[in-house]
C-alpha cells in the first residue's frame, strides 16, 4: 500500500486513517518503527505537527507506543475497542449498575446546585413524562431518560453528562425491552410517576439528601426487575 499525498482537508484525520491502514493491513506489522516524523511528513505532503497528531491519535487508539530515544513502535494490530462499543456489548444490567452510580451522585449536586432554568426544565421534563404514558412504550421510556438526563444537567457536571449521554443508547433499548417483555405499563400507563414527581421536588426543594434516596429507591426496583429478567432468560 502505497502512502501517497494527502489532500488539503481534514489532514489530520486522513493521516491517522493512512496510517492506520498500514497497521492493520499487515504492511507494517506488530514490532515494526514508524520512519520518523519527517519522513511521514514529506511522503504523505503534510506538515509535521500533522503527523505528531495523528501518532498520536494511533497511540490513544493502543496502535503504536512511543519509546523513549528509540522512535514509535506498533504494538498492536488493531484498534482497541471504544467505550460506545464495549457498551453496546455489555448485559443491560451491568450498565444500569454503573447508570445508578452516576445519577445518585448526579441528583445529590444536583440539589445543591440546580437553577431556576433547571427547575423549569424538570417540571417540563416531568410533564413530558406524563404526556408520554399515553404513548407507545419507546416514546415512555424516552420521556423517562430525558427526565433523568435533565436531573443529570442540573448537576452541572460536565463530565457526569457526558457519562450519562454514553449510556443512553445502551440503556434505552434495554428499557424498552423491559416494559414490553413484562407488561410494565399494562396496569398503570405511567409506572413510576409519584417517585419522579418525588425526585424532581426533592431537587427543587435542594434536599440533596431526599433526591438521592428517592432515585435510588426507584432505581434499585427497576434494577431488580432487570435482574429476575435476565435470570429468568437465561
Amino acid at each position: 500500500m502505497s502512502l501517497g499525498a494527502l489532500r488539503p482537508s481534514s489532514l489530520v484525520d486522513q493521516a491517522t486513517q493512512r496510517l492506520r491502514d498500514q497497521i492493520t493491513s499487515g504492511e507494517w506489522p506488530v514490532g515494526t518503527r514508524l520512519p520518523g516524523e519527517t519522513t511521514l511528513a514529506r511522503t504523505l505532503g503534510v506538515g509535521r505537527s500533522t503527523v505528531r497528531e495523528a501518532v498520536r491519535a494511533l497511540a490513544g487508539a493502543g496502535l503504536v507506543q512511543a519509546r523513549q530515544g528509540a522512535g514509535v513502535f506498533v504494538v498492536a494490530a488493531e484498534p482497541e475497542e471504544d467505550w460506545p462499543a464495549k457498551l453496546r456489548r455489555a448485559a443491560v444490567v451491568h450498565v444500569y449498575e454503573v447508570r445508578m452510580l452516576i445519577e445518585v451522585q448526579a441528583a445529590r449536586l444536583a440539589a445543591e446546585r440546580r437553577t431556576e432554568s433547571d427547575i423549569a426544565l424538570l417540571r417540563g421534563a416531568l410533564a413530558g413524562r406524563r404526556t408520554a404514558a399515553a404513548e407507545s412504550d419507546a416514546a415512555f421510556v424516552d420521556a423517562d431518560i430525558a427526565l433523568h438526563a435533565a436531573v443529570v444537567a442540573a448537576a452541572h457536571n460536565p463530565v457526569l453528562t457526558d457519562l450519562f449521554a454514553e449510556f443512553v443508547p445502551a440503556l434505552r433499548q434495554g428499557l424498552v425491552d423491559l416494559v414490553d417483555l413484562l407488561g410494565l405499563r399494562d396496569g398503570d400507563c405511567n409506572p413510576g410517576d409519584d417517585t419522579h414527581a418525588a425526585l424532581v421536588r426533592a431537587v427543587e426543594q435542594g434536599d440533596a439528601e431526599l433526591a438521592c434516596r428517592t432515585l435510588q429507591d426507584e432505581l434499585d426496583r427497576t434494577l431488580a426487575l432487570l435482574r429476575r429478567t435476565t435470570a429468568a432468560g437465561a
